[in-house]
Order: C-alpha cells, then structure tokens, then sequence
C-alpha cells in the first residue's frame, strides 16, 4: 500500500470524536508569554482561512510566565508535559494530538504559520514526512546568529547527509509536518534538541516519502529572554546522535585508516630500518605501526558489533557491505581464521626462542619478529572472540536465519490469535522500516 493511501486510511481511522479533525499544530513551550498567544491566534486563522478542520495543541514543559493560560484563552487546547527537553513536549503533543497530520512549529513566532498550506497539501498527496527549508526560503536579517548560520547548521545538515545520505536541504528547521502512522513507525526516542535529527534520520533510513517547503524564518518575538537553544550544548548533542547511528563512520572507518596505517611500518620495517631523504624509521615505527594495527582492528569489529546488533534488534535493515558479510560468515570459519593467526603468531615465537636456545640464551635482539608476532596474537584472539560475540548475536547466516522464521512465526499466529488482525503486528512493522532502509 503507497504512502497516500496509508494517509487516507489514518485519517478515515480516527474515533469519532476525532473525526471532524485533519490537523494538529503542535507547539513546545517553555515561558514564552509574550509570543505564544500571537502563534495559536495566527495558526487558528490559518486553518480557517484555508477551512481546514483542525487544533492548535500546546504543550506547556514547565512555564512560570503563565503561558499556558494566555495560550487555552487565545483557544489553543493545552497539555502539560513535566519532564524538560524539546523532544520530550514534542512526544507528549503528538500522543495527545488528535488528528492524522501533525504540524509542529516553535511558539516564539520565528515561522510564518500562514504558510501552513503546503504542509496539508503534500501530506494529502502522499507524503510521510514535510520538512520546512529556511535554506530554500528566506531567512529574515537577525532572524539566526551567524554562528549558527554559517557554522552549526551546515555543518550538521552536512554531517547529516554525508552519514545517511539523506536529500533533505534543512534537516534541522522546526517547523515541519508528519503523518501520525509515519510517526510510528519512526518510533522516536530523543529527549531533547536532537529530536529534530532522529526523525529526520529515521524517515530517511526507513526509505519514507519526504518533501520540502520552502518557508521564511522571521527574528522571534521575545524580548524578555533569549531562545532555548544552547549553541554547543545542543549541537553536540545533535553530532552524539548521528554518530551514535552510523557506526560506519564512527568505528568501521576510522577503524580501517588506522589498520592501514599500522600495516605500513610493520611490513615495510620487518627486514631493518628504511631511510627517506634524510629520515631513518627504525622498530620503534614498527612497534606504532602495531599499536595502530590492533586499535583499528577493534575499531572495525566494535563497528560490526553495533551494525549486527541493529540487525539483531530489528531496528534497521543491514546494509550491502554487512548483508556480504553476514552471508559469508560463520562462528566455524570466523574461529579458524583467529587460530590460523593465533598459531602463526606463536610460531614466530617459538622460532625466537628455539633460536635464543641455541645461540647460549644469551642477548635477545629478535624485537621485529617479536612485535609481528604479538600483533598476530592479539589480533586472532580479537577474531575467536569477536566471532563468538557475533554468533551470539545471530550474526550468521544460519542463526539470523532461524531468528527471523521464529520472529515470522509468532507474527503469523498472533495475526491469527486476534482475529480482526487489530493490534498485530506484521513483520514489516516490526522492523519499523521499510527495506531500504540501511543503518549508515
């Protein structure tokens, strides 16, 4: 079933108390007095200017300026959300919202809420998720610090791409709009600022219908104190939240620039010192060249233990690198791997000592041999252990397998179990992703 007509399906699935209501503007708020009664105000006459059924929903998250009655008189319907953080009053407004098409927008009149009509549109035609774009709009003088203009937002937004390959010009803009079932299926988490980052994530990883709109960011209306946006505070923990997602660029590759970086002292330095121009690089590069060998060797299996443990988890479907591997992979042939290089690190061993035996036991100069043979060592105890880890994950092709006909299973009888088919879930939902998507 396409996306519009999952759309129209939810919207045909409201209560009956809900029935007459296609739109839900949700609004943060946090001590903003002197804005927020201008915001429900324009959003209502919007709404009926462009005779949309809907409500303005603001979420009070501990305001001591009276907001939230200046908000229920300008006729928003207010709820209270206790805990602090934007993500955790944007959560509690859309469990609460009572409508299929969610719109939220900050309530300190920084965005032109009479341009609500092309969110509606393009959520009626299909889409999942609709993104204001300040970067393709217009952003008013004095409306965004600079700092945050020429710095924190592209640079995030271009970490964001760059990780998940998204297409989305503005990933960070406030102001956007959503389907509930996309919501859902998005099954967000984020407490605070980086709630903005994880749906835009997820809707890219789970392969959803976006569209952008571009939209006019106007300096907000505060005058009594500045926004709640902490530049460094809150930007790292949007960069936290990326890196934490895409453990290809947190461990998988600088994983592999570090192990390509060891390899070359220890094979080049294995026979003797090398001299470059008037540069001599004796064993000490080598005994680095180790050291970087072994970090960025646990680097890459720490990277395959999140990308297997995602896939085991059913938060995302693998990608084409982790599915090659996955489909080569056994705990039989991962074990014989790490011995193979286990044994050959300890014959090298066992060649220095028969050596040492027989020259009188005396000086041990064998610091080469010796460093390629404790990095063997360490890295195939890394393997037989790793691999162990890895099965136990149901890494395998076998085991993944067997999982996935059991997980299939119990699905299948709890459709069947219900009846109606209310409240099963299907394996598809399950995974909370379509399968394109793929964990970065």
């Amino acid at each position: 079933m396409d996306s519009a007509a999952l759309n129209k399906l939810s919207a045909v699935s409201t209560s009956s108390g809900e029935a007459n209501c296609e739109v839900s503007i949700v609004m943060p708020c946090l001590d903003e007095s002197e804005t927020v009664g201008t915001c429900v105000t324009k959003a209502l006459a919007t709404l009926k200017q462009l005779r949309i059924s809907g409500e303005v929903l603001v979420v009070d998250n501990g305001s001591n300026d009276g907001s939230a009655e200046i908000a229920r008189r300008a006729g928003a319907r207010v709820v209270t959300e206790s805990r602090r953080g934007y993500g955790n009053a944007l959560q509690r407004g859309v469990a609460e919202a009572k409508a299929p098409f969610i719109i939220m927008a900050d309530a300190d009149d920084s965005y032109d809420l009479s341009e609500l009509g092309g969110f509606v549109n393009d959520l009626r035609s299909g889409c999942d998720l609709v993104m204001g774009s300040r970067s393709l709009g217009n952003i008013e003088p004095g409306a965004m610090p600079w700092l945050h203009r020429r710095v924190g937002n592209p640079g995030l937004s271009g970490i964001l791409k760059l990780f998940f390959r998204g297409k989305v010009s503005d990933p960070h803009c406030g102001m956007r709009a959503f389907t509930k079932d996309a919501y859902r299926r998005m099954r967000l988490t984020s407490r605070g600022m980086e709630f903005a980052s994880e749906m835009v994530i997820k809707a890219v990883l789970g392969g959803m219908r976006i569209s952008e709109i571009p939209i006019t960011l106007r300096r907000d209306g505060r005058m009594r104190h500045g926004p709640h946006l902490r530049s460094f505070r809150d930007g790292w923990r949007h960069l936290r939240y990326m890196l934490l997602l895409s453990p290809t660029h947190l461990f998988v590759i600088p994983g592999a620039i570090c192990t390509l970086l060891g390899l070359i002292p220890l094979v080049m330095l294995r026979h003797g010192p090398e001299s470059v121009s008037s540069m001599t690089f004796d064993y000490h590069y080598m005994i680095l060249g180790s050291l970087l060998t072994i970090l960025g060797f646990q680097a890459i299996m720490t990277g395959l233990f999140a990308k297997a443990y995602c896939h085991a988890a059913r938060l995302y479907a693998p990608d084409l690198v982790l599915e090659a591997f996955r489909r080569h992979f056994t705990l039989e042939r991962g074990l014989m791997v790490g011995a193979l290089l286990l044994m050959a690190g300890f014959g090298v061993d066992a060649k220095i000592l028969i050596s040492w035996l027989r020259s009188g036991m005396g000086a041990l100069g064998a610091i080469r041999p010796a460093t390629e043979a404790s990095t063997l060592m360490i890295i195939g105890a890394q393997i037989i252990f790793s691999s162990f880890f890895l099965s136990l994950l149901g890494f395998t092709a076998e085991e993944g397998l067997a999982t996935n006909n059991t997980v299939a299973g119990h699905e299948t009888l709890a459709v069947q179990g219900t009846g109606t088919g209310q409240g099963a879930v299907t394996a598809k939902d399950r995974d909370g992703q379509s399968a394109r998507g793929q964990l970065a």
